[in-house]
């Protein structure tokens, strides 16, 4: 598919024990579905086209026949499609017989992977037929003297379109064993794990299976195709569900419910986990080009089952809550800490009665409560300045009043005209020097304040604030300590309603008005009728938009194209392509332009995947050039 996404289905199709043409016959009719559907790697259970529970009947030559036989049927079935499909089946080979997966491309089985960890023990017996998978690569040849094929456990199969796409096999057990062949495969340079699976269904092994998954596709930076046995199988002594499982770097994308019948689907970002793979550096490639067989199994298809979060950041139902009260200890243990350290008596806080200052507010509380120090020596200041709105003012000394906080009034209208005076500047030219200067004196009266009292400026400012550049340099851009530089805008809003919901009574009133309270700088008069005139998010573009192409950009490392091709996805009922395009574009010519700022920035805690700290994640030149992201985002 685009941008390197992949079309991927884990099927259980109806089965019967020891009757191959049958199960092929089913299989086929799966792999029709799913082609019609575009998909393009299919993967069905361990033994599919014999049955895994056949017993003493794996040893009888009628079945292995039969099976051969099955394998030429579902080949035949793949002929011009764009398809990569996986079925199980025993096999002979120099006198032994392996539990195989076999590769099938374009009409044309092209290679074997024998299983590896041969399970001997409480319900499983394979070694009573089965012998683990040998060393190195051989060649077998089956039927007809033109069929041949790979035989190996090492083999990779490699898009020959897109090679940076390549599929690993393993077989049921062998995700099970301490040393897992897919750990292998990953470092030759497998992106997608399959694996056909019989794994018998007790009580608890859901749960369990599905940690391993998680826990084998996040370590090996891989998707993970998960097909296993179905109601079909014998139950003579044990049942088999068809739970179906696709995982991606530890996340279940998709997932077929016990008992259920249905078919697992997804489409995995093979460019992402390619980012993953260049960026952290203990992940260690060993490519044995040997070993890879090509296949042209990716097409051309649009996403249709994949959906991205509007709101990356924001975790959603009942994580939300979960999220956000760690996060809240994750910032009030690091200030407490850095409060301990450095023995301040005091930790100064500009209040304007907005979103970021109050979260900022709500952990300094925390953190006071956390060293047990008396609230009164968090000293609040609120500093109404040329923009203050009434509505913002009374949040401010309400929120104070209501966290039991030092409330300080210091009005800064009349200190920046006496500057403006001394600058000669003319009060009347409303530019950034007019925006800037009550920035500056704000900080200014705190950091005096901070030193008069022996404490520490609280930083408020927000990660989209510092990826946007959304803040004056030396002004509210500096603190002593920035507990929410890691957090970003879409996330404050929830931090702070969790907050709100959690310490009821008159702090839940009042943060509902901060809630309520439109996002703005209020450096610029207000309207008329008292109203705040200057609207961040008219002014930068919708904040949402923003922290969404930062995850794209910083997270998942996209390009313009795949992050436009997804955002269009996302966001198609909200934003037509021309806005996403404008403030696309934007958002790269800001993020570069404003590397100065962030490379300077205060110390601040790092509380999710993403943070821009230069001593942490984000290590950029300020003087980098966005022309490659700019034009690209231009021309689509």
């Amino acid at each position: 598919m685009k941008h390197l996404f992949v079309k991927v289905a884990a099927a259980s199709p109806e089965l019967r024990v020891a009757d191959p043409a049958f199960n092929a016959k089913k299989i086929v009719e799966v792999l029709e579905e799913q082609s019609a559907k575009g998909t393009e790697l299919l993967v069905f259970p361990e033994l599919c086209l014999s049955g895994y529970t056949c017993g003493d009947l794996f040893l009888q030559q009628t079945l292995l026949d039969g099976c051969l036989s099955a394998l030429k049927t579902v080949a035949k079935a793949t002929t011009g499609l764009k398809m990569l499909v996986f079925v199980g089946l025993p096999l002979e080979h120099h006198g032994k017989l392996y539990n195989c997966a076999a590769g099938i491309s374009d009409g044309k089985v092209l290679g074997f992977v024998p299983k590896t960890h041969i399970p001997n023990y409480d319900e499983f017996y394979e070694a009573r037929y089965f012998s683990p998978a040998p060393e190195g690569v051989s060649w077998l040849s089956f039927g007809d003297e033109d069929d041949s094929a790979a035989f190996s456990a090492e083999l990779v199969f490699r898009d020959v379109n897109f090679p940076e796409i390549a599929v690993g096999c393993e077989i049921c057990e062998d995700l099970w064993a301490p040393e897992s062949p897919s750990a292998r495969l990953a470092k030759s340079g497998a992106g997608i794990i399959v694996n056909l699976s019989a794994s018998n269904e007790t009580v608890g092994k859901r749960e369990y299976r599905k940690t391993l998954l998680a826990a084998q596709s996040g370590k090996n930076l891989c998707a993970y195709v998960y097909a296993t046995a179905g109601v079909g199988e014998s139950t003579s002594d044990m049942v088999f569900a068809g739970n179906n499982l696709i995982y991606e770097n530890g996340v279940c994308l998709a997932e077929s419910l016990p008992f259920s019948g249905e078919t697992a689907e997804a489409e995995v970002d093979v460019g992402f986990l390619l980012h993953e793979r260049r960026k952290l550096n203990t992940f260690c490639e060993n490519a044995q080009n040997d070993d890879w067989l090509d296949a042209d199994f990716v097409g051309e298809g649009e996403l249709t089952l994949r959906r991205f979060p509007q709101l990356p950041f924001v975790p959603q139902g009942k994580e939300l809550e979960k999220r956000c009260g760690l996060i809240l200890s994750m910032q009030s243990s690091a200030l407490a800490r850095r409060l301990s350290h450095t023995h301040s008596k005091t930790a100064v806080i500009g209040v304007s009665g907005g979103l970021d200052s109050s979260l900022a507010l709500l952990v300094t509380c925390r953190a006071f409560d956390l060293l047990g120090k008396d609230r009164e020596d968090i000293i609040a200041l609120t500093m109404p300045g040329f923009g203050t709105t009434l509505k913002t003012k009374n949040n401010a000394l309400s929120i104070m009043q209501a966290a039991g906080v030092t409330v300080r009034n210091v009005p800064i209208g009349g200190a920046v005209n006496r500057h403006f005076r001394d600058i000669e500047h003319d009060p009347e030219n409303r530019d950034t020097v007019y925006e800037n200067a009550q920035a500056r004196y704000r900080t200014m009266v705190l950091m005096d304040v901070a030193n008069e009292t022996g404490g520490l400026v609280i930083g408020t400012g927000d990660m989209s604030e510092l990826a946007l550049g959304w803040c004056t340099y030396n002004g509210d851009h500096m603190s002593m300590y920035a507990v929410n530089s890691s957090v970003p805008k879409t996330l404050v809003k929830s931090l702070v309603a969790y907050e709100a919901k959690r310490l009821g009574g008159r702090m839940e009133v009042v943060l509902k008005s901060v809630l309520n309270t439109e996002i703005s700088p209020e450096l610029l008069p207000p309207d008329e009728e008292g109203n705040i005139a200057q609207r961040t998010e008219d002014l930068v573009g919708p904040y949402e938009l923003h922290d969404f192409y930062l995850w794209c950009f910083l997270r998942r490392g996209y390009s313009p194209a795949k992050t436009m091709y997804v955002a269009e996805r996302t966001f198609a009922e909200k934003y037509d392509r021309e806005t996403l395009k404008k403030w696309l574009v934007s958002f790269y010519r800001r993020f570069f332009a404003q590397q100065f700022k962030r490379n300077c920035v205060p110390d601040g805690v790092k509380v999710g995947s993403v943070s821009l700290s230069p001593r942490a994640d984000l290590r950029m030149p300020s003087d980098a050039s966005a022309r490659l992201w700019v034009k690209e985002a231009e021309e689509l």
